[in-house]
């Protein structure tokens, strides 16, 4: 069951002094480099690993002294925030929300000094007439309102780093924190798409059917598997492929112990290159389509730079393309490409944002301090 994003919000993280967005079907951010768009984009990858319980893990990875706000700072205390509100399965007036703030333990806290501790979370129910507090921890208390909708204190041992959301596990008793984690851990980003001699992309995989991408690529021959003998239709495929490089076909066997694909082109009508063979801006294009193509997408699908590598000639079949995924998914993309952004544009399935900076923060033009566009109020 699809949980359709409808905002998200971050405070306290790198460039990010505070941000509400109202998240769209499909979102175009692009400016310039250094202006923090790869901080939204990192955000919202850290909402996804308090789903997976790595939230405190990645921020130490990172280093949270580099990870906090470092401008001018008010009396607050020194946290990162993070939110995203999801539409609720039930009723089209009803929302879930979910909030985390992050920051150093305190000197008495069993963690490690510059371990990054989970200071809040909350899960809120939402309707026009009502909201409720469906789970909160502070700390390491957790409360919950189980399947008779009291709140009751939770015995759970909770380390300081670990998320109330990652470990909270109990669908019967907490069913609407298990959506949100599922819904969570079923977002996907695509950043890393490496096409160098070693890439995953370039190498057969096992052959099991998949229905979306991994997000390093590791099963591309088999999502292209899967369209081609397990739905039986890679017209649309085959079709993108012929805008963005005329005359070329995708070969894909019929998968044994492993699944492969290559490329007919048209200079060499005869032979099929494999993937080990290919371009690099042809195998990140082919991943692309892989990602937005595949038998059952995502509910929600975050591509940073996708244009990286890629001729400019293939902005307009890119473009194409996160144009007709956003009918399947929601789609953030990130990019320094104003090609792309036009091209997606020129499509009319998304508005494109422009990213800035002021005073040191992270702004997007138009955007109010309360979650909305100017253009869409007027």
């Amino acid at each position: 069951m699809d949980l359709p994003v409808r905002e998200f919000a971050a405070s306290g993280y790198r460039s990010l002094q505070r941000i509400v967005y109202p998240v769209s079907r499909l979102d175009v951010l692009v400016g310039a480099n250094g202006v923090g768009k790869s901080n939204l984009y990192r955000a919202l990858e850290l909402l996804r690993a308090a789903a997976a319980n790595g939230l405190g893990a990645q921020l130490a990875q990172e280093g949270l002294e580099a990870a906090l706000w470092a401008g001018p700072r008010r009396s607050e205390p020194v946290q990162i925030g993070l939110g995203v509100t999801l539409a609720s399965p039930h009723r089209t007036d009803a929302t879930l929300r979910y909030d985390v703030a992050v920051g150093f333990p305190p000197p008495t806290a069993a963690a490690f000094q510059l371990e990054p501790q989970i200071k809040t979370e909350r899960l809120t129910h939402a309707t026009s007439q009502r909201k409720v507090v469906l789970a909160e921890r502070d700390g390491p208390s957790v409360m919950a309102r189980g399947e008779d909708g009291r709140p009751a204190t939770v015995e759970i041992d909770l380390l300081a780093s670990e998320t109330m959301l990652g470990r909270l596990e109990d669908p019967s008793r907490y069913p609407a924190l298990d959506l949100l984690r599922r819904t969570l851990l079923e977002w996907r980003f695509y950043h890393d798409l490496r096409t160098d001699p070693g890439s995953p992309l370039r190498r057969p995989c096992t052959a099991v059917a998949a229905p979306n991408l991994a997000s390093d690529g590791s099963n591309l021959a088999a999502v292209f598997a899967t369209l081609a003998h397990i739905r039986g239709d890679t017209a649309e495929l085959d079709a993108l492929i012929e805008r963005a490089f005329p005359g070329a076909k995708l070969v894909v066997p019929t998968p044994d112990a492993t699944a492969s694909f290559g490329l007919r082109l048209p200079d060499f009508p005869r032979r099929v290159f494999d993937a080990a063979e290919l371009s690099d801006g042809t195998l990140r294009f082919l991943a692309l389509a892989g990602a937005l193509m595949a038998y059952r997408l995502p509910p929600f699908v975050a591509l940073n730079e996708p244009e990286s590598s890629l001729h400019p000639d293939l902005m307009e079949p890119l473009g194409a393309l996160i144009a007709k995924a956003s009918e399947r998914t929601q789609v953030w993309l990130v990019t320094h490409s104003e090609r792309l952004a036009a091209a997606v544009e020129a499509s009319g399935a998304g508005a494109v944002r422009t990213v800035l900076k002021r005073n040191g923060a992270t702004a997007i033009e138009g955007l109010t301090p309360f979650g909305a566009f100017r253009d869409d109020e007027d």
